[in-house]
């Protein structure tokens, strides 16, 4: 007998609880591949799947592919909290904090009782203040107006929608557990900040290595891989360069970090080549044009 949508995202649900992301996600796949090709999905389906899809991608640090599935279960069901929320956590590893304060504070409007929330928004507050100054809320996007009709639908599921009870909104014991480990991740990485300003880079690795024990985020892996750049552990630090990049592959901090690292290590033709791709994202990055032009002179 062939697999319903519904088993499939029970399936996936029990995936997701045993910690095996990559299968859970493969199976709401599968589930969506099967309401598309039906004909039949709604869009709260469909939303939901997206949304659980989501969080195994953010569980995994593929922070791009679950800003994707959260925009497209958005796009279907405006304001849900937890593709709010998971899009927000996403925006935020990848150091894109405006974009994560607007999530955290529409979330705030949808239910203003979730303490994810406020805590987020309180971590992005005091990043942009000190990114952007005292005047960083003008370069904020525009916070969108929630109605509501969204605010009551999303705290009174309908009894008649199975597809809106708890169990199929998330994959069972996640979100609390997620919520907790993301939160415990995001102190013990801006306690290794602290460490790294007051010069105490082997300390810091710590801090580093336990947050990435609950949550792969890119920028405690470039963080961590600075600490190693510090101490002249350059192997270590290329190590953390590169899973960063598998989690942003564009992302500057870590391309310019492993080059440093390569250079280090003697490997000036893989430390050009990530310089490169570097400039390719930002052309005019005075650090990296510097950097190029010693390996040229090697």
């Amino acid at each position: 007998m062939a697999a319903s949508p519904a088993s499939l995202r029970r399936a996936g649900n029990e995936e997701f609880r045993r910690g095996q992301y990559g299968p859970a996600a493969a199976l709401y796949t599968r589930a969506l591949e099967l309401l598309e090709a039906a004909g039949e999905a709604t869009s709260e389906e469909r939303s939901v799947l997206l949304a659980n899809r989501a969080a195994c991608h953010l569980k995994d640090g593929a922070c791009s592919l679950c800003i994707n599935d959260c925009s497209r279960a958005l796009e279907l069901v405006p304001f849900g909290m937890k593709p709010l929320l998971r899009r927000a956590a996403a925006y935020e590893a990848l150091e894109r904090y405006p974009l994560a304060y607007v999530d955290y504070k529409t979330v705030l409007q949808v239910d203003c009782a979730i303490q994810a929330a406020h805590d987020g928004v309180n971590r992005m507050t005091k990043a942009l203040l000190e990114k952007d100054g005292v005047n960083w809320r003008q370069k904020l996007p525009p916070i969108p107006k929630v109605p509501v009709s969204a605010q009551t639908r999303w705290s009174i599921p309908s009894a008649g929608a199975p597809w809106a009870n708890t169990p199929a909104t998330a994959p069972p014991g996640e979100s609390d557990q997620t919520a907790a480990d993301t939160e415990r991740a995001q102190t013990l990485k801006e306690e290794g900040n602290e460490l790294v300003k007051k010069g105490n880079h082997k300390k810091a690795v710590e801090k580093y290595s336990e947050s990435l024990k609950l949550n792969q985020e890119c920028a405690t892996y470039t963080n961590r891989a600075f600490c190693y750049l510090t101490l002249k552990q350059y192997k270590e630090a290329v190590q953390d360069c590169t899973e960063a990049l598998r989690l942003d592959p564009k992302n500057v901090k870590a391309l310019y970090r492993r080059a440093q690292a390569l250079k280090e290590l003697k490997d000036y033709k893989s430390s050009i080549a990530d310089i490169k791709s570097l400039l390719k994202t930002e052309p005019k990055n005075t650090a990296a044009l510097r950097l190029l032009q010693e390996l040229n002179r090697t």
